[in-house]
């Protein structure tokens, strides 16, 4: 049976785990699972996905709340993994339909997430852990273990049930020389696989990659290069929880006599936590405000912000559209020092080619090694599958191919077929006496958020936005007279986003007014009926003679 047609689950067998994502399934971002077991939930992680070229309009996208909206009060706690938004940034709108579930996560991503909902005015309790730390939540017995990320503070999490030992990896990879010295902890992946790793839930957004992941320390020279060379301003666009390559960043910095600001209220925000907390080392004097940008020769500035992805609100976009302060000129270096999700890539080169038309020098993975990935490749995931040797095998983080490739590898290290699930956002997988089977789907939309409204969006509302987008619009307005069925005027258009001349609006009423005359002859026409009439005739005109479908609004006025 395909996952589309899974019905609902049965009931969850007493002692086993239920797990299903509510994001994070065939997408790269939204991360969200939910474990049930004894009628309690777990929560791991809570994130948003950033919108895409067919989502026009939407600032953020949410997992959906639906499947577990009846059970707030069974939720036992939020586990964090780390403080990337895909994994963080839905928290505030779980939060406001039940403020106090406890928050479980590192040092850093607590930080992270405290501001974050001290902008919401929300404040649940939280609950700092370390790697090595065992915490109880409910019927779920957590330990966490360090994993090397892109950002500081990565965990992964074994979670003892009755039913088994699972294993979460969250994001990570095997960095073996890493700026902060905290490498994945393989020996502890190794003790829980001797123990029995029931169910192996492992990143997968780099299953297709050949090999091993390449350090963070080996993009010094790239890095270095840029600050080298470059004639005037560096600007350097990054994620603003990327700590590792602000670190990078900073240092060179300091070696090239460079001063540095901070731009974006997030990049100001996030890089103060992480300085105060001793994750991101800052060297004296090499901070100054923007304003004082201003007063320093070009060759000694560096500006660090956000909108590496192409975002269009965020710093590095309304730069590229000239709807900055900061304007790009000719002998401007940019660095773009993040990875390109997968969605972006439109998005992302249109700001590389508008900063390139200002006169800039843009510098990207594209032409420079200025950026490695924070995920394990496949040499990485063989090797834990090796060394766990798990019973069973659920690839998660990754769109459908990055799962498909994951769940290859583990079939190749000897794992059985059967063994190995690779599953869609909602579908139910439990874990019964050791053994995971797929059992039914519960729903996990799309919630879009556009402005401050949430959730009110839907698929039909995006593909209406999307025929605006291609097509345009056209309102036709009638006035009809009551008392005998017939317009009283001709009927007018108001078009927008048209590009045909205006001579079609002569065809077009003469199409209306065949269809009326047809119509007429069978009974008189009221207004409803007179405004499907003429949305279908309109529509209809606008596909035969020029093949487009815009969207059709059509108002009658009675008198």
């Amino acid at each position: 049976m395909h996952q589309l047609d899974l019905p609902q689950p049965p009931p969850l067998v007493d002692g086993g785990v239920r797990i299903f994502a509510l994001g994070g399934l065939g997408e790269v971002g939204r991360n969200m699972t939910v474990f049930e077991h004894r009628g309690r939930l777990l929560i791991v992680d809570c994130g948003v996905l950033f919108p895409e070229d067919m989502h026009p309009g939407i600032d953020v996208i949410l997992p959906d709340f639906t499947a577990i909206r009846g059970r707030l009060d069974d939720i036992t706690a939020v586990v964090l993994t780390h403080g990337h938004e895909d994994h963080i940034g839905a928290l505030p709108y779980l939060l406001r339909e039940r403020e106090d579930i406890p928050i479980v996560g590192s040092r850093l991503t607590l930080a992270f997430v405290a501001a974050k909902l001290k902008e919401h005015r929300l404040s649940p309790p939280m609950i700092e852990v370390a790697e090595g730390d065992r915490h109880a939540a409910g019927p779920f017995d957590l330990e966490f273990l360090a994993v090397n990320h892109s950002i500081p503070d990565g965990l992964a999490i074994a979670i003892r049930t009755d039913a088994g030992l699972i294993l979460h990896t969250g994001d990570f990879k095997m960095d073996q020389f890493p700026l902060d010295d905290r490498i994945t902890d393989l020996a502890g992946f190794a003790h829980l696989g001797k123990e029995g790793v029931d169910l192996f839930m492992v990143d997968s957004t780099n299953a297709e990659v050949p090999g091993f992941t390449i350090g963070e320390r080996d993009l010094m020279p790239a890095i270095d290069e840029v600050f080298r060379t470059a004639p005037r301003r560096i600007i350097v666009s990054s994620f603003a929880s990327h700590v590792h390559r602000i670190q990078q960043v900073l240092d060179a910095a300091e070696l090239h006599g460079r001063k540095v600001a901070f731009v974006g209220r997030s990049m100001v925000r996030n890089m103060g936590i992480a300085a105060q907390l001793g994750y991101l080392r800052v060297p004296d004097g090499i901070l100054v405000d923007m304003k004082d940008l201003e007063k320093l020769p070009a060759d000694q500035v560096v500006m660090i912000c956000t909108g590496s992805q192409g975002e269009p609100l965020a710093a590095l976009s309304r730069m590229a559209n000239r709807e900055h302060v900061i304007e790009i000129g000719d002998g401007d270096t940019v660095l773009l020092a993040s990875s390109l999700i997968p969605g972006n890539e439109n998005a992302i080169y249109r700001v590389i080619n508008a900063l390139t038309r200002w006169g800039a020098n843009v510098v990207h993975k594209g032409n420079a090694k200025v950026h490695v990935s924070g995920h394990a490749s496949a040499g990485e995931l063989v090797y834990c599958y090796n060394i766990i040797r798990p019973a069973n095998v659920l690839p998660v983080h990754g769109e459908w191919r990055h799962l498909t490739a994951n769940a290859e590898l583990a079939r190749r290290t000897g794992i059985p077929q059967e063994n190995v699930l690779v599953a869609e956002n909602g579908v139910t997988v439990d874990l019964v006496k050791g053994q995971a089977r797929i059992t039914g789907k519960v729903a996990a939309g799309m919630v879009f958020v556009d402005g401050v409204t949430v959730g009110e969006g839907s698929e039909a509302a995006m593909h209406e936005r999307r025929r605006l987008a291609e097509d345009g619009g056209v309102t036709v307005l009638a006035i009809l007279d009551t008392s005998t069925g017939k317009l009283a005027e001709p009927v007018e258009f108001f078009a927008h986003g048209l590009v045909h001349a205006t001579e079609w609006t002569t065809a077009a009423v003469q199409s209306i007014e065949q269809a009326m005359a047809r119509a007429g002859k069978d009974k008189n026409l009221d207004a409803a009926e007179l405004e499907r009439l003429l949305a279908r005739t309109l529509a209809r005109f606008m596909d035969r003679r020029y093949r487009t479908k815009p969207v059709i609004t059509a108002i009658v006025v009675t008198e």
